[in-house]
């Protein structure tokens, strides 16, 4: 059976509608503005972190390299969704077909999965760097780097392969409108008109078991930094610690809180304006700040910067 035959025996029409975050502004105009000027904030903050640290000698470490890796894990997270939300709002259409919802879907949860995972490595990163400086080269040295993020890619597409097509296959008759700016699980399911319970709990499942192995990782290695931290006699060396750790367990909390919220709650929380909020916040918020946390508060990052600014004038002048 191809897309078109699914699509029309199930829903009755080709497409589903994207309601989106410009129905509920009483100024879309100006909200499509502000979007896209954070868009552009996400997408040039991202490149210009990831582009000093493959071009600066002194950046060219383990935890660098995880944060390029989170840099372009928000590049393409934001893009996933944003660019389609503002095109519908420009050219007055929100409709969007069932293999492009199911792609958005798979791309959408599979790099959310990545990140969930990129985060823990980031933190045992950081367990080694503190409690382990002597042996650190040598436990997280290329190799094992690289095996990290292989890991956090596969792992995280695990859930786009589990998720996505089990959605796809529901028939979906109530409405074909999706009370959401993207194609997320939740807000698609609600248009389904079969009992989608078993589903929602082992999704529910699913989800508590992706964020139980990266939570577990990164409280366990914070304990033992804490720990470390306290036990240091320099005062340098806690406000050094302190300050790399701070960075990484904001952008944590504001990544889990928001996944939480979404995939863990009862439904009985939830409404579509809260959910559209929430994912707002994580889906286009925090690839702008990821940037601004990591660089803003580091000398390395901002002494690299400064560099790279310099050398342009240079060579213009």
């Amino acid at each position: 059976m191809d897309n078109s035959t699914w699509v029309s025996n199930h829903t009755g029409q080709l497409d589903f509608i994207l309601m989106g975050l410009f129905s509920q502004s009483k100024h879309p105009a100006l909200l499509c503005v502000v979007i896209f000027v954070i868009f552009l904030m996400a997408l040039s903050g991202n490149s210009i972190l990831i582009l000093l640290i493959h071009s600066n000698a002194h950046l060219q470490t383990p935890m660098y390299f995880f944060i390029s890796q989170l840099s372009l894990m928000d590049v393409m997270y934001i893009s996933v969704t944003v660019p389609k939300m503002l095109m519908d709002q420009v050219m007055g259409v929100n409709e969007i077909s069932a293999s492009e919802c199911g792609m958005q879907m798979f791309l959408y949860l599979t790099l959310v999965g990545s990140e969930f995972f990129l985060l823990a490595a980031m933190a045992y990163d950081r367990y080694v760097a503190i409690c382990h400086p002597l042996r650190y080269s040598i436990l997280m040295n290329h190799r094992v780097c690289h095996l990290l993020v292989s890991g956090c890619w596969s792992l995280g597409s695990v859930d786009g392969f589990m998720l996505t097509p089990v959605t796809m296959t529901f028939p979906f008759c109530k409405t074909r409108e999706i009370h959401h700016f993207f194609c997320e699980v939740p807000a698609l399911m609600k248009l389904s008109c079969s009992d989608t319970s078993l589903y929602e709990t082992l999704m529910y499942l699913c989800c508590v078991l992706m964020l139980l192995i990266p939570v577990t990782v990164i409280s366990s290695s914070y304990s033992f930094i804490l720990l470390t931290i306290h036990r240091m006699n320099s005062a340098e060396g806690k406000k050094k610690a302190f300050t790399t750790c701070s960075s990484h367990m904001t952008v944590v909390i504001l990544f889990f809180g928001a996944a939480i919220y979404t995939y863990m709650l009862p439904s009985s929380y939830h409404t579509p304006e809260k959910d559209m909020i929430v994912s707002a916040f994580y889906t286009i918020l925090t690839p702008v700040l990821n940037p601004l946390i990591y660089s803003l508060r580091n000398k390395d990052v901002t002494g690299a910067l400064k560099k790279m600014l310099n050398m342009g004038s240079v060579t213009i002048l």
